[in-house]
């Protein structure tokens, strides 16, 4: 037997005493550190079963495949996100929490491209939808603004994809080129849609 088969025979479908939420919390886990190292949208299933130490295929009885995986970590990091908006207390600092988020990770980014067009996702898509709903929430009561109301709620999803682009154009480099601070945009954002008390 060679070196790389017996490389491969050792790697077993779940390691031995593991229970199945185990192996996919350290299947997310290596997930995340592939993901760092190449990037989200590079992620490759073969990639994150060698750093996890599992055989290829194995994956597969945890995930349907690549995109329900980035759907996951996706869904971890609105879950952060959630926490985040509640915590911070205030539109401000809930805004500028969800801006270091969202640029230090590119899973939402590139779970938008995992998201089927049908909405027929299944289990991931309605975990992903779900937080995303979770955060939609805390932004609305971290701008003070109701969540009771059409217009309030868009306002909230204008807000959120505000957040969303700007992170883009930060991590990218292109808010500088374009002459404009973080700072100001928030400002700019907390003036137009958060209310009062």
């Amino acid at each position: 037997m060679s070196e790389r088969q017996a490389a491969l025979h050792a790697r077993k479908a779940r390691p031995v005493g593991a229970s199945k939420t185990t192996s996919r919390l350290a299947i997310l886990d290596a997930a995340r550190r592939v993901a760092a190292r190449d990037g989200a949208r590079d992620l490759s299933l073969r990639a994150v079963a060698a750093e996890a130490g599992f055989a290829p295929a194995a994956l597969y009885g945890y995930f349907r495949g690549k995109d329900d995986l980035l759907l996951a970590l996706a869904a971890d990091d609105l879950s952060v996100l959630a926490r985040s908006l509640r915590e911070a207390g205030g539109f401000g600092a809930a805004a500028a929490a969800a801006l270091a988020l969202l640029g230090s990770t590119e899973t939402i980014a590139a779970a938008a491209l995992a998201l089927p067009r049908e909405g027929k996702g299944g289990d991931a898509e309605r975990l992903f939808n779900g937080r995303m709903i979770a955060v939609l929430r805390a932004l609305s009561e971290a701008s003070g603004l109701p969540s009771d109301n059409r217009q309030s709620q868009c306002d909230v999803v204008l807000m959120a994809a505000s957040l969303a682009g700007l992170a883009l154009l930060r991590r990218s480099g292109r808010l500088t080129a374009l002459g404009f601070t973080p700072e100001e945009i928030l400002a700019r954002l907390d003036s137009r849609f958060a209310k009062r008390s």
